[in-house]
C-alpha cells in the first residue's frame, strides 16, 4: 500500500492524529479541520477553525442502497464546500468516535486525496485534554486551485455489489460485517431481508472504542488480536460493510491503521438486505 503524498504536505501527520499534536497547527492555512458532529454540538463548541459539514453531502441515495459514494459531480460538490487544493491537509473528527470522519476520509481516498487524518477521540478526547473550543462560524478565503477529482484508484478502496458476490460465491474474499449482533443475526431487521453476507464475520465497529478513555480508539494491537482471534487474515485482502457505510467509515480505517488492504462496500446492507436474489446467512456462526 503506498503511503506517497500528491505533494510535499507541511504536515507530518499521519492516518490517526492524537488532539495535542494538531494544537501547534491551528489557524495553518493550508490544514482544514473538518467537523462531522451534530450541529447543535457544533454551534455550541468545536475545534478552533474547524468547518462543519453535514453527513448528506457525502452520500449518494437510491432506491434500497442508501450510502453510496457520490458521483463525479456530487464529490466535485464536496471538494467545493471544503475548498481544498492538492496541498491542503484534512483532520476529520466528530462527536460519535469516528464513523462520520472516517467516512469523509474514504471518500477523499476514492477520489484521489490522501493528504487525510482521523482526529483520534474527536471532540470528546479535545475536551477531555482540556483544549482549546470556539464557536464562531469560520469563513475561508477561496483556494485558487481545488483537489481534482480522479476517480482511476477508486476501486482500492471501494467494491460493488456484483463484483462482491462473484468473489463471495468463489470464496475468495473475506467479509466483516461491522453492524450490531443483532442486526449480523438477523434478529433486527433493517431492510427487507435480514441477516449478514454468507461467510462475513462480525465484530462491531465500536467495540474499538474505548468509552472510558474519550472514545478513542482502544491499542491497535489489541483491536488487531481481537479481529485475528475472530479468524481474520490480515495479510489477505478484506471487504467491509454495515447498513449504509457509516459505520464501516470507522472500521475502514482501522484496516488502513492495520495496513490491511482493506475496501468498503458502500451499497452496504441497505441494498444487499433489500434485493431478493442476494445470497443471506442467518444466525450465529459464519456460514
Amino acid at each position: 500500500m503506498t503511503t506517497t503524498k500528491m505533494t510535499a504536505s507541511a504536515f507530518d501527520f499521519g492516518l490517526l492524529i492524537e488532539a495535542e499534536d494538531l494544537v501547534p497547527y491551528l489557524g495553518h492555512e493550508k490544514l482544514r479541520i473538518v467537523d462531522l458532529s451534530r450541529v447543535s454540538v457544533y454551534e455550541q463548541l468545536h475545534i478552533p477553525h474547524a468547518l462543519h459539514l453535514q453527513p448528506k453531502l457525502l452520500v449518494r441515495q437510491e432506491e434500497t442502497a442508501m450510502g453510496l459514494l457520490p458521483d463525479a459531480e456530487g464529490l466535485e460538490a464536496l471538494i467545493r464546500y471544503l475548498n481544498i487544493s492538492p496541498d491542503h491537509h484534512v483532520v476529520a473528527y466528530d462527536d460519535e468516535g469516528g464513523a462520520w470522519a472516517g467516512r469523509l476520509l474514504w471518500n477523499l481516498h476514492c477520489l484521489g486525496f490522501e493528504n487525510t487524518s482521523l482526529l483520534n477521540g474527536g471532540i470528546h478526547a479535545w475536551l477531555g485534554a482540556g483544549l482549546p473550543t470556539s464557536s464562531d462560524q469560520e469563513t475561508f478565503t477561496p483556494v485558487d486551485h481545488l483537489v481534482p477529482v480522479n476517480l482511476e484508484r477508486k476501486a482500492e478502496f471501494q467494491i460493488d455489489y456484483d463484483e462482491l458476490k462473484q468473489l463471495i460465491e468463489n470464496e475468495k474474499i473475506q467479509v466483516w460485517d461491522c453492524r450490531t449482533e443483532d442486526e449480523y443475526t438477523g434478529l433486527r431487521l433493517a431492510a427487507r431481508r435480514g441477516g449478514h453476507i454468507p461467510g462475513a464475520r462480525h465484530f462491531e465497529w465500536s467495540t474499538a472504542l474505548n468509552r472510558q478513555n474519550h472514545l478513542k480508539l482502544h491499542p491497535l494491537p489489541r483491536t488487531q488480536q481481537r479481529l485475528e482471534q475472530l479468524g481474520f487474515d490480515l495479510d489477505q485482502p478484506v471487504v467491509v460493510y454495515c447498513q449504509s457505510h457509516h459505520r464501516s467509515g470507522l472500521a475502514y480505517i482501522l484496516g488502513r491503521l492495520f495496513g490491511w488492504n482493506i475496501r468498503a462496500y458502500d451499497g452496504a446492507w441497505s441494498e444487499w438486505g433489500n434485493r431478493l436474489d442476494s445470497p443471506i446467512a442467518t444466525g450465529e456462526v459464519p456460514s
